[in-house]
């Protein structure tokens, strides 16, 4: 198989497209010859990113956290759907003395109920004639616990067991995978590495000692949707440098 015309004809839809990990994603999908429908909160660089990628991409900015939300970030979509790729989110501290139940909703909605949400309004989507794809982002946060990110952590944690059931419940029509990202150098995180003494311990703490790129990401995304994992689902991949295994 010529891995760079891999993807022609099938259609992905991703979630969380113009954030570091989504826009490496996307580059590496349409390099294989993938048809796109894009998914953002933030209309400004999700259009710039669609026109980046060039012909054959369409896109919608939504929160995807309802049911009718995802309905209606899906009306573009033309045609059965081989793959979901979602990777929105939200990465936000609570304090638990100040009301720190707005942020657990906040997060919940923006971490986990919309990973539910979109994955139901896109089995009708999905190519009969194909062995389609899902693949969700967990996060090192639920294999660890990430101190002031309770809620980030319980939604992470339920991304996994989503993950599982799922990888079941759709087999073996579609599989079902996921991967938990350790530190990635995206801006989402940027509220902690700005804290001198506390990015110094966590980088001392990964055995690789630098941070994750995006595109690294990226490729194990393009390796669970690809020929390489056919007999892999209900797996959720650490991409963390070695710091859950050291």
């Amino acid at each position: 198989m010529n891995t760079m015309s891999e993807y022609r004809g099938k259609r992905f839809v991703v979630t969380g497209a113009a954030g570091g990990i989504g826009r490496e994603t996307c580059a590496i999908l349409k390099e294989k010859g993938a048809s796109l429908h894009l998914i953002d909160v933030a209309e400004g660089p999700l259009r710039e990113r669609a026109g980046e990628l060039g012909g054959d991409v369409s896109w919608a900015v939504s929160t995807i956290d309802t049911p009718a939300a995802c309905r209606t970030a899906l009306e573009a979509v033309d045609g059965p759907v081989y793959g979901l790729i979602h990777l929105a989110g939200i990465f936000k501290p609570e304090d638990f003395n100040d009301r720190p139940e707005i942020v657990y909703d906040q997060v919940m909605a923006a971490n986990l109920h919309n990973a539910f949400h979109i994955s139901t309004a896109i089995v009708p989507r999905l190519d009969p004639d194909a062995i389609t794809r899902m693949v969700f982002i967990s996060s090192l946060a639920f294999r660890r616990g990430a101190f002031d990110h309770t809620a980030y952590s319980a939604a992470k944690g339920g991304i996994t067991g989503l993950v599982r059931s799922l990888s079941r419940r759709l087999a073996p029509a579609t599989l079902v995978n996921g991967l938990a990202p350790g530190h990635i150098d995206t801006s989402m995180p940027d509220h902690i590495w700005s804290i001198e003494e506390r990015a110094a311990k966590m980088l001392s703490e990964i055995p690789l000692k630098r941070r994750g790129h995006p595109r690294e990401c990226a490729t194990v995304i393009d390796f669970l949707c690809g020929g390489g994992s056919t007999y892999m689902t209900g797996q959720v991949l650490n991409v963390d440098g070695g710091i859950v295994a050291g």
